[in-house]
């Protein structure tokens, strides 16, 4: 199932990839196609690559040296289809275009989802850390407001009436800001699962990748 998924978002990068040139006129018109290859083996590219740069050299009359890219492109790939650069892929978070052969994928998908546990834990990290700042922010806003309506509610010439609508007010700010100090708090909880989750994975996977 986790293949298939791999596969399926690898197919909707390609798509992507579909609305704009792959390759400029002057790298077209220089036709080095095995480096072109080499160089999108290396990077993992999908095999429908060359089905792009075709098209977008077609409008300069150029049309691609399939054997040269392919032979070139097999190349790459044997750099890029290692555990190491699996790992890295994985813990960028970067999509794997089902590319490795499978004699080199048996080492390699174990470690791109390796490397996506990795980038899951941080993340998460990254998620929980911009939801304290973001409460936070929250919180000083309600803070600023209730100082305001402090104020407003010193200035001369107001009905008891008037007074009373803004200590209302002021009450509900409160409330308001306390349900905002609630939730930061188990932001904060949240950050501290997450780093010892981030920490755990790293320790995990130390022997294996090396430490980054």
């Amino acid at each position: 199932m986790r293949h298939l998924i791999i596969i399926a978002a690898a197919a909707t990068s390609v798509l992507a990839l579909g609305s704009c040139a792959t390759m400029s006129e002057d790298q077209c018109l220089a036709g080095d196609w095995g480096r072109q290859g080499y160089a999108d083996g290396r990077s993992g590219q999908a095999l429908s690559r060359l089905e792009a740069h075709t098209e977008a050299c077609a409008k300069y009359g150029v049309v691609p040296d399939a054997r040269s890219y392919y032979s070139a492109r097999e190349d790459g790939l044997r750099e890029y289809c290692t555990p190491a650069r699996g790992f890295q892929v994985g813990r960028e978070g970067s999509s794997y275009a089902d590319v490795c052969p499978p004699q080199l994928e048996a080492d390699f998908l174990p470690a791109y989802l390796d490397g996506q546990v990795v980038h899951a834990a941080e993340q998460a990290l990254s998620a929980a850390r911009s939801s304290v700042a973001s409460l936070g922010s929250r919180a000083e806003a309600l803070d600023e407001k209730i100082r305001a309506k402090r104020a407003e509610m010193r200035a001369s010439g107001l009905t008891d009436e008037q007074r009373a609508e803004i200590r209302d007010r002021i009450g509900e700010i409160r409330r308001e800001r306390e349900g905002v100090i609630h939730d930061w708090r188990r932001a904060q909880d949240a950050v501290e699962d997450a780093e010892r989750r981030v920490r755990d994975v790293r320790y995990r996977f130390a022997d294996r990748y090396g430490r980054w």
